[in-house]
């Protein structure tokens, strides 16, 4: 019934209340009340049943309707401050990467340029005992840079719970396998996971496109236990336990124990202690970490795994950004350190045999420079150079890795918000105990869209 018909019957029903007595009248009224009431209620029902069918032809359409995105773990307990910012968020990016690399690498590792990767032992010298020798020059197309994350926000009463797990693209197999990258939780001052280690400085890394960067650089997920007891005003102290992990290096050991059938393995005894100290400012940030650890060997083969032993693993690692410029900036670090080269971006043992073939601590020293320059709000460019050195001892083989170098200049372009684009020329060095040495150079160009 529309709106014209129903004020037709109410007046008809008041213009005949006139002519009756005050009972009547009165029973008119309450009836004609009844009747607005019934009428109201089928106006109600009938406006309800057009909505759904609206709604129920616009979500067959798909013009207007949006998917609800549902996280039933996601209720915030009654009473929590902050209650409206629990939220999950999507990131991630679809990146291509078009590479001809002048030379070769191990063909597990085309995809970026890892100096340690790059032969130095090949047919030519009379001497084939490196992956990736062959005629120079290839091309290789990659996608094992896109990534995909999710990161979860939930107020409590302890404070916000914060969730990070995210994924790419990049195995060590040459694939485009998934691989995850980060798997965090931390609530407060606790933190717990796998995640950058408490030894690196992230924030340092320079705006590359080659997916592994400096290789002098403190880089490594971790799994860990993190405790952060202080962060204010610009000023946090941290400390974590993490996962141990050697890397062995057997050396002349290797020839004397393989007549006998005998293997060396590296042990964990317990693990890396790491404390962290950073300051931000408007200038930018500086930040020191110290780090222990105890890199053990046995020989499971044997009776009672003898012989074993342990050494101590220690290194410290000093990092900085330094705005200079409008949106410039300097990026450094430098890493120093026995035992630490597992957690270097690139190459070196842990642990390997001195001259008299007992165990030792190798050191190593890692560092980088980078220039990262915005030309203006679409153009920018990154340049720099980056070392990791060991003092090789008297036990290694001629053919251990000495020393990575590794250099980088880019031009990247910004067409709108969230794409970027650009070319990348970057050089790589290997050298070895013996002096031996591998050179490599290649063009990157990539394309980035991230959501």
């Amino acid at each position: 019934m529309n709106k014209s018909a129903l004020f037709f019957a109410i007046s008809l029903i008041a213009g005949d209340a006139y002519s009756e007595s005050n009972d009547e009248l009165k029973n008119r009224l309450e009836q004609a009340l009844k009747t607005i009431n019934d009428l109201q209620m089928r106006v109600n029902t009938l406006e309800r049943k057009q909505t759904t069918i609206t709604s129920a032809t616009v979500t067959k359409t798909g013009e207007e309707i949006k998917a609800p995105v549902v996280a039933p773990n996601n209720t915030v307990a009654s009473g929590t401050a902050n209650a409206g910012n629990a939220r999950i968020e999507l990131t991630g990016q679809v990146m291509f990467d078009a590479i001809y690399d002048f030379k070769r690498v191990d063909p597990d590792w085309t995809a970026t340029l890892r100096p340690s990767k790059i032969p130095v032992y090949c047919p030519d010298n009379g001497d084939p005992r490196d992956a990736g020798c062959g005629e120079d020059g290839e091309t290789i197309m990659s996608v094992r840079q896109s990534k995909f994350g999710l990161k979860g926000f939930f107020p409590t009463t302890l404070g916000e719970l914060t969730t990070i797990l995210d994924f790419d693209l990049f195995d060590s197999d040459g694939g485009s396998t998934i691989r995850v990258l980060n798997a965090w939780g931390e609530i407060g001052s606790f933190g717990a996971g796998q995640y950058y280690t408490l030894f690196m400085d992230i924030d340092t890394f320079p705006n590359t496109i080659d997916y592994w960067g400096p290789n002098g650089m403190v880089f490594v997920r971790n799994p860990q236990l993190r405790y952060t007891p202080y962060n204010t005003n610009g000023i946090k102290v941290a400390f974590s336990l993490e996962a141990p992990g050697s890397a062995l290096d057997t050396g002349k050991v290797t020839d004397e124990l393989e007549l006998a059938g005998v293997s060396i393995n590296s042990r964990n005894e317990m693990p890396d202690i790491i404390g962290n100290f950073r300051l931000d400012r408007d200038w930018g940030h500086l930040q020191a970490a110290a780090m222990y650890r105890k890199l053990s060997f046995d020989t499971p083969s044997l009776p009672g795994a003898e012989p074993s032993n342990s050494e101590d693993g220690y290194g410290v690692n000093l990092s900085g950004v330094i705005n200079t410029f409008g949106a410039d900036r300097i990026t450094a670090q430098f890493a120093i350190g026995n035992g630490i080269a597992g957690y270097m971006n690139d190459g070196g043992n842990d642990l390997a045999p001195d001259s008299d073939l007992r165990a030792e601590a190798v050191q190593s020293i890692g560092w980088f420079v980078y220039y990262d320059h915005s030309w203006n709000d679409q153009w920018s460019s990154s340049i720099g150079y980056s070392e990791h050195k060991q003092d090789t001892t008297g036990g290694q083989s001629p053919d251990a890795f000495e020393k990575g170098s590794y250099s980088s200049l880019n031009l990247l372009y910004y067409p709108v918000k969230n794409m970027t684009v650009g070319a990348e020329l970057m050089w790589g060095r290997r050298e070895n105990k013996d002096g031996n040495a591998g050179e490599d150079s290649r063009m990157q160009f990539s394309s980035k869209f991230v959501f």
